[in-house]
């Protein structure tokens, strides 16, 4: 029996396409700055759109922030629709991580895929950016103690965080975002504190003199936002 070929078909092979190895090939010379986004907010991409000639942009779906885009509401929609956005390349899940089941010795692995900018590694299109908007309590907590259960994770755990590999320093932006009882528990500030001591924070101090003076790490936290 022949079945009709609707959207629902188109949808899939835009989205199996798109977070193909062979279209992170197409991407490695394509002249354009790299960001990978792990956001569950379209109008952050929206907001990106004038620079659509020189950014593409991979988004980085967690199992928690697929929840939010079932076609809720117009600021909430599915997930196959973010592919329509400006700039984006391609929508990832966990369950792209290790490509087309079952995986095989000598297989790509995507989150190394993502950080390999010059292909010695196989064909990756060197991700110049990541940026976490926002940070949930879970995923800062896993991110400080170095967990890499998920995609997003790996793809942190396993950052060039001194330009020793790839040979160009890249950095990882984040804002973190919870409700206030969250950010005001102790735990929270320990995990914070871990950040700005032990990882390389990319900020700006002022010095007694009152001159601004970066600190040129490689990790940044944006302004942090609190819910009621």
């Amino acid at each position: 029996m022949l079945q009709a070929v609707g959207n629902a078909h188109d949808n899939h092979f835009m989205t199996s396409e798109s977070n193909s190895v062979a279209s992170l090939a197409r991407a490695l010379h394509d002249g354009k700055k790299h960001l990978l986004l792990a956001a569950s907010v379209p109008v952050i991409v929206e907001a990106l759109a004038p620079y659509a000639a020189k950014l593409s942009i991979r988004i980085i779906l967690t199992k928690s922030a697929s929840e939010f885009l079932n076609g809720q509401s117009d600021e909430q929609p599915t997930v196959s629709s973010l592919l329509h956005l400006p700039n984006v390349d391609a929508v990832y899940r966990d369950e792209d991580e290790w490509g087309p089941q079952p995986w095989k010795r000598g297989a790509s692995i995507l989150h190394i895929e993502f950080l390999d900018w010059d292909g010695v590694l196989t064909v990756g299109i060197g991700a110049d950016m990541l940026v976490i908007a926002p940070l949930s309590a879970n995923t800062l907590a896993k991110i400080v103690n170095g967990m890499s259960d998920n995609l997003l994770t790996s793809v942190i755990r396993a950052w060039d965080i001194d330009g020793s590999i790839d040979l160009k320093k890249k950095y990882i932006a984040v804002a973190p975002a919870m409700n206030s009882a969250m950010w005001r528990h102790p735990i929270t500030a320990k995990q914070i504190r871990t950040l700005r001591e032990d990882w390389g924070v990319r900020e700006t101090l002022l010095d007694p003199d009152g001159a601004a003076r970066l600190i040129d790490g490689w990790f940044q936290v944006i302004p942090v936002s609190i819910y009621p």
